[in-house]
């Protein structure tokens, strides 16, 4: 039962208890109380779960196809043999998870379907107040599903992963909500409508052609698996991550949270300390939900590292972002402004972005490549469909003029 019904009950048991007082009637009364007590217990109670709920790792929202079991067991090399036409072990096995995960897709592959939960791995959640968090560059993140995706920084930050997607996503957003005014007795109310617009998402495509030698994919130790997981991975994802948080928006590249014109700005103040303290106070005046957070990048961490009082002692980096969380990524931006030398700094919350999959990660497996070929090698190429939005971007305050 969500909050909104156990407050309509709690409204509804009020109205007895006031007609029971009008009419004097105490065993009613007493009854209201008692089941007003109850209901208050369970609003608390889901209050809590809400908050909970709030502060948890960006949870994707599956669609009609999403109810298949995660394919933790794939194998990725017998299924890069399989698409390379090579000999495998258990041919029934890796041809029911490619019609598992073509169904999940919503149609076929190019070459062959590697889920994407083999590249989980996951991670530490990060409570407010305690110490900053290091986003380092060679995270694998993965913005396709629930398992990589944890990985990411802004999915770690708390971003909504929307899976299992077919078509283009249309959201409807209120823009601005009815005036409440008062009146004397026998006046009537003003009338003032609702704003609404919306907030699309269509595909993006991004991907990757890489070479492995045939041999590599004859091994079988599972030191190799890691390795082909970790090179079908890496680059593909980290530049998903990169356009979440400043994708150019323009040509085929979408656009990324700081980028994003309607995202609120503050300018840089006479420090760092002043800035976030600028930023945290736009958040309050917005009425930004509880879950936030600060992203940016290494180049501000070494520079709030540095920082140092009237006695010469250093300032803990949670005393100058005022004890919210604070990430750091190589992923965020060096070279914002008019003389590209600003470095990205955004706070908000990010369960406020929202992460567009369309497909599953498309591997098509060539061995016939001339270049390749003539190696005895192989030619993978990897691709993805996604895309970025904010639902509101008043949620997210970003900072200008920031020293890189």
């Amino acid at each position: 039962m969500t909050t909104a019904e156990l407050q309509e009950q709690r409204a509804a048991i009020v109205d007895r208890m006031n007609t029971a007082h009008t009419t004097d009637d105490d065993k009613a009364f007493t009854e209201a109380e008692t089941e007003l007590r109850a209901i208050d217990g369970k609003l608390e109670r889901q209050r809590k779960i809400d908050d909970a709920e709030r502060r948890e790792s960006g949870t994707p929202l599956h669609g009609a196809r999403g109810e298949f079991a995660e394919l933790r067991n794939q194998n990725l090399i017998e299924t890069l043999r399989y698409g390379a036409g090579m000999a495998v072990n258990d041919r029934a096995k890796v041809e029911r998870e490619q019609a598992m995960l073509a169904e999940r897709a919503g149609g076929p592959a190019k070459g062959v379907y590697v889920a994407t939960e083999l590249f989980e791995k996951r991670a530490a959640d990060m409570t407010t107040g305690s110490a900053s968090t290091i986003a380092p560059d060679n995270f694998r993140p993965d913005l396709f599903t629930s398992a990589l995706t944890n990985t990411s920084i802004v999915s770690r930050l708390g971003a909504t992963t929307l899976t299992g997607l077919t078509g283009d996503v249309v959201i409807p957003r209120e823009t601005d909500s009815p005036n409440v005014g008062w009146v004397a007795e026998d006046q009537a109310l003003s009338t003032d409508g609702a704003s609404f617009d919306s907030l699309t998402l269509t595909p993006h495509h991004v991907g990757v052609i890489t070479e492995l030698s045939r041999q590599l994919l004859q091994q079988s130790s599972p030191a190799v698996e890691q390795l082909v997981r970790n090179m079908m991975s890496r680059n593909v994802a980290l530049e998903i991550d990169r356009a979440a948080i400043a994708g150019s928006g323009t040509g085929a590249e979408p656009l990324g949270l700081i980028n994003d014109p309607n995202v609120p700005t503050v300018p840089f103040a006479t420090d760092l300390f002043t800035t976030t303290a600028d930023m945290i106070a736009a958040a309050d005046v917005a009425n930004i939900g509880d879950s936030r957070a600060f992203l940016s990048t290494n180049g501000v961490r070494a520079a709030a590292m540095k920082l140092r009082d009237t006695t010469e002692r250093p300032i803990a980096i949670s005393e100058t972002f005022h004890g919210e969380a604070a990430y750091f990524t190589n992923q965020a931006p060096t070279n914002l402004g008019v003389d590209e030398d600003e470095a990205g700094l955004v706070y908000g919350d990010w369960s406020d972005l929202l992460i567009g999959i369309w497909s599953q990660l498309d591997i098509l497996v060539n061995p016939y490549a001339e270049t390749a070929y003539s190696k005895g090698n192989i030619l993978l190429r990897a691709m993805a469909s996604v895309d970025f939005g904010v639902r509101r971007p008043a949620s997210f305050v970003s900072a200008t003029g920031v020293a890189s």
